[in-house]
């Protein structure tokens, strides 16, 4: 099996820490390694390291290769421009084809997501691949939820496929909702979280544009097949369609499967998530850095990257977030609004 790596998103969600020069999965959230290295060390778990591919966008290229020395630099696949998931996405599957044929089944996966149980990840992986290689589909893994939440997509779980308990048919994709709808599909018990994981061959992908996305997708892989240098691959690349994979195919193909995921997993995307992943003491606080103060507080994430002292007192269910690119207070559930400040700074 071949694993393709998705770091191409820029996590504004996670501003300071997160930068357009230096986006989420390059960060050390948990640990002292970055998102990126933990994910490289779940596929290591999966597949041999030269069959292990990352794809990022061209600024972010040098951090990838720093951070993952054990990879050739032909095992970047390097986006000249972000093009969200669809062109990001078929982009390395066909440069992954071209390399390794295209019946062998590739797993994408995303760089900045959580994950303790590593051996059930690399399992859950393992059998999707074996079932996009045994019946020709296009094979996802979704998670159960653990609570109402509106930050993830919701596939909703169709029939058992061939009378098996592991993998579903997929009866809707459903966009992120409103906290009552999120609700309903969490005590139904037919949904689960869209992860944003598949597994299949090249072959069965390419087949899938071909019958049901739209066919300018399907002449975008002609061109990049008969690409001959690295600057035409690039120009075909920045002529692509920005849209999400979900909507470009996803959601039209009608044969899908999906896996529930047996393992633990968090796309850690605000500070209320890296709050839950980092390891708090007894009033629930969690600090990260050096010279961190905190008093009589409870359920705070506070976390230093510069010299100067941070000190927190008489505060409950509050983030402090303290480097060199902006200093950032605010109440844990308002982490969603991070983004707006985020774009407002871009903007000037």
């Amino acid at each position: 099996m071949i694993v393709v790596i998705i770091a191409g998103g820029s996590g504004t969600r996670l501003w300071p820490l997160s930068t357009p020069e230096y986006p989420k999965h390059l960060l050390t959230i948990i640990g002292d390694k970055s998102l990126l290295q933990n994910t490289f060390e779940r596929a290591k778990r999966i597949t041999s390291v030269d069959k292990i591919y990352i794809s990022t966008e061209a600024s972010h290229s040098d951090h990838v290769i720093k951070q993952l020395p054990e990879l050739k630099e032909d095992q970047i696949i390097i986006e000249p421009a972000r093009r969200d998931t669809m062109p990001c996405i078929l982009n390395a599957l066909q440069f992954i084809s071209a390399r390794h044929g295209e019946d062998e089944p590739i797993a994408s996966i995303h760089a900045d997501h959580h994950i303790r149980d590593v051996k059930g990840f690399a399992e859950a992986i393992k059998r999707a691949g074996k079932i996009s290689e045994k019946y020709g589909r296009v094979t996802l893994l979704g998670m159960d939820p653990t609570q109402p939440d509106t930050k993830y997509g919701y596939i909703q779980k169709g029939d058992p496929f061939n009378d098996s308990t592991i993998a579903y048919e997929i009866k809707s994709f459903k966009e992120k909702p409103e906290y009552p709808v999120a609700k309903k599909y969490f005590e139904s018990g037919e949904y689960l979280w869209n992860m944003g994981y598949f597994v299949a061959p090249f072959s069965v992908f390419a087949e899938r544009i071909k019958t049901y996305a739209d066919p300018m997708w399907q002449g975008q892989i002609v061109k990049l097949k008969a690409a001959k240098t690295p600057q035409e691959r690039d120009a075909i690349y920045l002529d692509f369609e920005k849209e999400a994979i979900d909507t470009a195919l996803m959601e039209k193909v009608p044969d899908l499967l999906v896996m529930p995921g047996t393992f633990d997993w968090m796309d850690v995307g605000s500070f209320d998530d890296v709050h839950k992943v980092s390891v708090q003491d007894q009033s629930g606080n969690a600090v990260k850095g050096d010279n961190v103060h905190v008093l009589d507080s409870a359920q705070v994430y506070v976390r230093n990257d510069c010299d100067r002292p941070v000190a927190v007192i008489g505060m409950d269910n509050v983030v402090v977030v303290n480097t060199e690119h902006g200093v950032l207070v605010m109440r844990t559930d308002q982490s969603q609004k991070v983004k707006e400040i985020a774009n407002k700074l871009k903007e000037k």
